[in-house]
């Protein structure tokens, strides 16, 4: 896992920003903002969820902009395992969502 401190970062879906952030972990490849970075206008609790064997259950937001919805488009671990405890109150994206 790596800290990204300083840069900010944006993830954006329908030309809309729909997170921003200077603090971002980076871990697989994938940026994850702190929850509170998301404009939560945008997302919607989804029933999904996934295990990683590492890291734990995830659970999935859906991102609505403008009536156009991208289902499960944003993740995250609640209660990570001990080994991705730095994921913890943090979302990633996926899906179409620009991350830079």
């Amino acid at each position: 896992m790596v800290a990204l401190p300083l840069k900010t970062m944006e993830a954006r879906w329908q030309n809309q920003t729909i997170a921003s952030s200077d603090d971002i972990v980076m871990l697989e490849g994938n940026a994850y903002f702190p929850q509170s970075s998301l404009n939560p206008q945008y997302f919607r609790p989804s029933n999904h969820r996934s295990t990683c064997g590492w890291k734990g259950e995830a659970h999935y937001f859906d991102v609505v902009v403008a009536g156009s919805e991208n289902p499960n488009a944003a993740w995250t671990y609640p209660e990570p395992k001990q080994a991705a405890r730095a994921i913890a109150g943090r979302v990633a994206f996926w899906k179409g969502v620009q991350v830079g």
